[in-house]
């Protein structure tokens, strides 16, 4: 038999082994169609509001000003000033919100306040503006006709055009951009001049005189208001100065903006009055039908302007700005002339049917200019559309002369305008930007909202070059432990999946990604070694990556094609274990620390803090260190390394998450966006199956639903799960952050809060530092869950304390932290309060809920249901302090079915009840109705989830389970500070039969000198390799030994696997310095168990005394009797009340009002923060689709593009691939 070599074998394989295993893993669940639909239903619904908002702000302006003019009727003569006010009404209301807001932002945030120079010229160029304001849309424009009015608020751009001209030559960037402004210039002089012609030439109406000149003037002081827009073009110190300072005290120029607004336009209104021959006292003697009118017209006015301008942030922030802000913005107008003529048409018809054929327009305006035909008991909607049709008519419809100059001028201002705000329609936006950014002032202007909005949009000179964005770097830290083969799957397509989606050698890439993954314990003991091998995880997760690799490095799996390499794999011994690195398919580079706890501290903060230090500390600083001893220039150093600092991003995961490139991007955005933003969290998923992972489904739906939406709305987010949050490296490396985190748990509460629930206190140390923690709904991410009752309850063990022991810290420096951070306010600290309050008075409103339920079910005495529903927590608790924890939770478990029986009956009795009192109109009736459709609600704004709606039911009747039950379990174990899941061990045996090295060398591109892989291949039955760590003495390998000892020792590759000598310092100061691993003193040990116990004891006895008083506080009340207790009114369904009372313990609805206070606030909170996820959504799905990807160039191999960027970053002083055996003869 002629025995085939390794080459032909794999052939002949390949010919007849057409099979492939391809894991199932969670991909993305929306359609690309659906998605698109809901971009497109998005950009249609958000283009029609502003549509309509603007013509309804507008319209209803407009009728304001027609109803104060002296020839209308609809408001008669002598109470004009109701109609002036009005108008004044509608002027200042976008001031006076502005004022709230900015009130309000100093009340609960910090803000400094602007210099001398600032406020003066602040107060001069506010005291033109408002003074142009209130002049124009006050005194001039009642005596203007409606067309005139319409069109001349567009001449507002007049000093626009002008700086934009000036900007544009200063500049001289792109010529063709200058014209716009040139044009706009021409047409909106040429409105003034076919303005006055109108008016005074054909006319002859020297009375408009000086109306026609305030209207001019007043035109002009208003254009001043965007003066802020072009300031910077000009190079001016003084500007820049000006500007710099108002951004750094926004809040207080504002409140001194909003308030010269006020009293300006309530000195002119309270002036214009009495100089025009009328009196105030008018305005008390308005019939109450014309007052219903003016009020309903200011009430649309101001509503449907601040909506408008609300939904055209919307647009921009979606990249909709073209088809959803400019469009319908330019059609406002047009709109508001057609909403005019067409009852003016309709009415006319009406009118010439009874006077026949021969009655003309003409003859109509006449009638109507003269108020013939006006009868006195006309509806208010006929008179006041017979006031739009005298505005509408001149007063020779046959002089075509007129109706063309007035036309014209309407026209020339239109376009003057149009062309002034052209270059929003090249304006490049970020994926998703902020308002100031967008905009230069905060607040529109309600007399004229379209043309402000327009013009408030930030002005930038269009360039020859586009700037160019600083890069984001992002690593990926996952830690790994114990996870199963199913569990690195799901991790490792993820991060291969993100090398696909931005390849390393794109030069367009905004976003480039490193992989780490540090492995914890993942060496052992083998009988008869004297070495530490590699465990079976350690050698799972290298399976892993060699079957990933092959699913996305086959493009076509075709039998006739060759199949691709495996990629380029480095070994290296470290002072920790060891490191293999990979080069992805795209480029991108994958690091695998493995760490052997007898060398390094091993658990998972200890593992976060090795990464944080090599990445931040050793790759990011220390080459900066090195440039500086070099003789570079500090500050430049200093400048370019907190640069990169900002822009150095670490995606912290689990070694079981499961995620999509869109998920992390969605990350990058918002720390991209605001630069105090120090970590971001997606929306996780519980994975799974069985009863434990149905209830953890709606719980954790619950929780980002409503909790993290209320906490990202309100103040900050006050946990980032370590599964799946992106870290901003300045944030980490801050004072007091990355250090304190490699805190020693050296007392009780140390081990609670350090180690317990390491993400949260990372989260507190970021928060009390002045970072922001925020939380993105439409980053999806998935883990698995425990599926069985022990380890979920060992895991919320760990949870429950260390949420508390966290919070109490956080609410402990809660001054201080308000002070530091401008998330964090004062509001925002009570709501925390109230919600610690509620969570530790949880148990005994279980009970309280339980013992109603008896009450009704058994017909018994409150009191004794009460006792009844006390006595098996009660009792729960003494056996926990008295069994071990296994049986403490088969305990719990029995009970939890009980419970869940026991809150069948619970639900059914409240139903019960409010059938037997005829009515559901009782505290708790409405609370639990108000409380389920909030449920349902709340599934419906998650299309995605609402399915999750069916678990609730689970979760309802483990309430007892969840709150109860639970809460006595981790409180009374909060003494044992293991882990608690993941706990399996990793025996002693025998080395595996499939090693790391074996399958990195069955690799066609990998062959060691020192190991030929055919002879692994032939003699696998033999003697099986594997990965061995020696610290004995390097001696020079015999690279021809044929020794039936088939262990590879790292000292093997010598030359090629030994980290960089520098490398290898920093990593023994590190290990020295923080992950030393701990060494056992059974005194000190024994002293921390009996401080954790005396802790668990105090804090056990404070936690269940305060829900002892609460149920102390509620048996006495109901001992008591009715003499203390509240007596409602009882009503029936239809509302109609009956003769009984219904009595309610005062301390119960104090309970309840602040529970569903709270429930409110997160529900209010949950529908802002879905508004602003589907903007950010639609602004990603606009944007991505459009970035450009290139290809990388098929002729450079994976190893030479990993061996240029390792030489260019000086990671090793020598590049050894492990295909290369010349180089390692050479250095032999």
């Amino acid at each position: 038999m002629v025995e085939m070599n390794m080459d032909e074998e794999h052939v002949l394989r390949r010919s007849w082994d057409v099979g492939k295993d391809v894991p199932v893993t969670q991909d993305e669940q929306t359609s690309r169609k659906l998605v698109k639909l809901l971009q497109w239903l998005s950009f249609f619904i958000v283009a029609l509001l502003v549509f309509a908002l603007a013509i309804f702000s507008k319209g209803s302006f407009l009728l304001l000003v027609t109803l104060s003019s002296n020839a209308t009727y609809t408001v008669p003569a002598d109470q004009k000033p109701c109609a002036l006010l009005s108008v004044s009404c509608s002027v200042i209301a976008p001031s006076v919100l502005l004022l709230i807001k900015s009130l309000w932002k100093i009340f609960f945030k910090d803000s400094e306040k602007p210099s001398k120079k600032t406020i003066v010229w602040v107060l001069c160029v506010e005291l033109l503006v408002s003074l142009g304001t209130a002049v124009l849309t006050i005194v001039a424009m009642p005596f203007f006709g409606i067309v005139t009015n319409v069109m001349m608020l567009n001449s507002i751009s007049i000093l626009s055009s002008i700086f934009q001209v000036c900007a544009q030559c200063i500049a001289r960037e792109r010529k063709r951009f200058i014209v716009p402004p040139i044009i706009s210039l021409v047409l909106i002089l040429s409105g003034y001049v076919l303005f006055i012609l109108s008016y005074l030439l054909l006319k002859e109406d020297r009375g408009m005189n000086i109306w026609i000149g305030l209207a001019i003037v007043g035109t002009i002081f208003v254009s001043l208001n965007w003066w802020e827009n072009y300031s910077t073009l000009f190079k001016s110190a003084f500007l820049n100065s000006i500007c710099e300072d108002i951004a750094r005290s926004r809040n207080v120029v504002s409140i001194l903006s909003s308030l010269v607004r006020i009293l300006v336009t309530a000195a002119v209104v309270g002036a214009y009055v009495p100089l025009s021959g009328r009196v105030w006292s008018s305005v008390t003697s308005v019939p109450g039908d014309v007052g219903l009118v003016i009020l309903i017209l200011v009430a649309i006015q101001i509503v449907s302007s601040a909506l408008c301008h609300w939904f055209v942030v919307v647009a921009c922030k979606m990249h909709a700005v073209r088809r959803s802000f400019l469009l319908p913005m330019y059609l406002a107008s047009l709109g508001v002339l057609a909403a005019f003529v067409a009852p003016v048409i309709i009415f006319f018809q009406n009118s010439s049917d009874p006077r026949g054929a021969n009655y003309t327009i003409t003859e109509y305006c006449n009638d109507i200019t003269y108020g013939r035909g006006l009868s006195g008991d006309t509806v208010w909607f006929e008179r006041l559309v017979r006031d739009i049709t005298h505005t509408l008519c001149p007063q020779d419809m046959t002089d075509l002369t007129e109706m063309g100059l007035l036309g014209g001028s309407a026209l020339c201002w239109w376009l003057g305008w149009m062309l002034c705000t052209m270059y929003i329609w090249f304006l490049q936006l970020q994926r998703i930007e902020r308002t100031q950014n967008l905009f230069v002032r905060r607040m529109y202007e309600g007399a004229f909202l379209e043309q402000s909005i327009l013009l408030n949009m930030r002005f930038e000179i269009q360039r020859k070059k586009k700037l160019q964005t600083d890069p984001v770097t992002v690593y990926l830290c996952a830690t790994m432990w114990h996870e199963n083969y199913d569990e690195m799957m799901k991790m490792i397509i993820s991060m291969f999946r993100l090398d696909k989606y931005r390849p390393r050698n794109n030069s367009n890439n905004d976003v480039s990604f490193e992989s780490h993954i540090y492995f914890d314990d993942a060496f052992k003991d083998v009988n008869g070694s004297k070495e530490r091998h590699v465990n079976e995880y350690a050698e799972n997760l290298v399976e892993v990556i060699r079957e990933v690799y092959n699913i996305f490095n086959e493009e076509d799996s075709c039998i006739f094609r060759e199949s691709p390499p495996l990629p380029c794999q480095r070994i290296l011994r470290t002072p920790y274990g060891g490191r293999l690195e990979y080069t992805l398919p795209n480029g991108n580079l994958l690091m695998v620390h493995f760490k052997d706890k007898l060398l390094i501290r091993h658990k998972k903060r200890w593992s976060q803090i090795m990464y944080l230090y090599y990445i931040l500390g050793w790759r990011l600083t220390r080459k900066y260190f090195k440039k500086f001893e070099q003789g570079e220039d500090e500050s430049e150093l200093r400048e370019k390394m907190m640069k990169e600092k900002d822009n150095t991003y670490l995606l912290a995961l689990d070694g079981d998450t499961d995620f999509q490139p869109s998920a992390v991007m969605l990350l990058i955005d918002r720390l991209n966006l605001y630069p105090r933003v120090g970590a971001a969290c997606g929306r996780i998923h519980p994975t799974g199956t069985g009863p434990m992972v149905w209830y953890q489904k709606f719980e954790y739906a619950v929780a980002h639903w409503l909790q993290k939406t209320a906490e990202h709305v309100f103040g900050s987010v006050l946990c980032s799960p370590g599964c799946f949050s992106l870290f901003r490296g300045a944030a980490l490396m801050d004072d007091n952050v990355m250090k304190r985190y490699t805190t020693k748990a050296t007392e009780a509460c140390h081990y609670v809060q350090y180690d317990q629930g390491e993400d949260r206190w990372l989260c507190t140390l970021l928060l009390q530092q002045g970072w922001r923690v925020e939380y993105n709904a439409a980053s999806d991410a998935y883990t698995n869950a425990p599926q069985d009752f022990k380890e979920f309850y060992n895991q919320r063990r760990r949870w429950g304390p260390s949420t508390m022991a966290n919070t109490i810290d956080l609410l402990g420096s809660g001054s201080l932290t308000s002070q530091r951070n401008s998330s964090i306010s004062k509001p925002f600290i009570l709501y925390q309060i109230l919600s610690m309050a509620a969570s530790i008075l949880g148990p005994a409103t279980i009970c309280l809920m339980i013992s109603g339920s008896l009450s009704f079910i058994l017909d018994i005495d409150p009191n004794v249901a009460l006792v009844l529903a006390t006595v098996p927590p009660v009792v729960y608790l003494l056996l926990c302090f008295k069994l071990k924890s296994d049986t403490q939770i088969t305990i719990a478990a029995v009970m939890s079915v009980l419970y869940a029986f026991l809150m069948i009956g619970t639900a059914l009795s409240i139903v019960g009840a409010m059938v037997e009192q005829q009515t559901i109109w009782t505290p708790s009736g409405l609370f639990i109705i108000g409380l389920v459709l909030m449920n349902i609600i709340t599934a419906a704004l998650h299309p995605k989830e609402f399915h999750l709606v069916v678990y609730g039911l689970l979760y309802f009747i483990s309430i007892p389970s969840g709150y109860l039950l639970l809460t006595i379990y981790s409180m009374v174990n909060m003494n044992n500070v293991s882990w608690g899941t993941r706990e399996t061990g990793v025996q002693v045996a025998a080395p595996p039969t499939k090693s790391i090295t074996q399958r990195i060398l069955q690799a066609k591109c990998c062959k060691f000198l020192c190991w030929d892989s055919g002879k692994v291949a032939d003699q696998n039955s033999q003697a099986p390799e594997t990965v061995v760590l020696a610290n004995e003495p390097k001696v020079k390998p015999n690279l021809t030994s044929q020794d039936n000892n088939r262990y590879l020792h790292f000292e093997c590759l010598e030359l090629s696997l030994g980290v960089l000598q520098e490398e290898e310092d920093f990593w023994r100061q590190l290990q020295k310095l923080y992950l030393e691993p701990l060494a056992e003193d059974k005194e000190k040990q024994k002293k921390i168990t009996n401080d954790l116990k005396e802790l668990r004891n105090k804090a056990t006895f404070l936690f269940f005394i305060c829900n002892a008083m609460w149920l102390v506080a509620t048996f006495t009340l109901q001992a008591i009797g009715t003499s203390l207790t509240i007596r409602i009114p009882k009503s029936n369904l239809n509302l109609t009340q009956t003769r009984e009372y219904l009595f309610i313990d005062p301390v119960g609805l104090m309970f309840l009002l602040g529970f569903a206070s709270l429930l409110l606030i997160q529900f209010f909170a949950m529908f802002y923060h879905r508004i602003y996820t589907l903007i950010h959504f639609v602004a990603f799905v606009n944007t991505e689709s459009k970035t450009k990807r290139r290809k990388s160039d098929d002729d450079m191999q994976i190893p030479d593009i990993l061996e240029i960027e390792l030489k260019d970053d000086k990671y090793f002083d020598t590049f050894l691939s492990i295909e290369n055996p010349a180089a390692i003869q050479q250095h032999s």
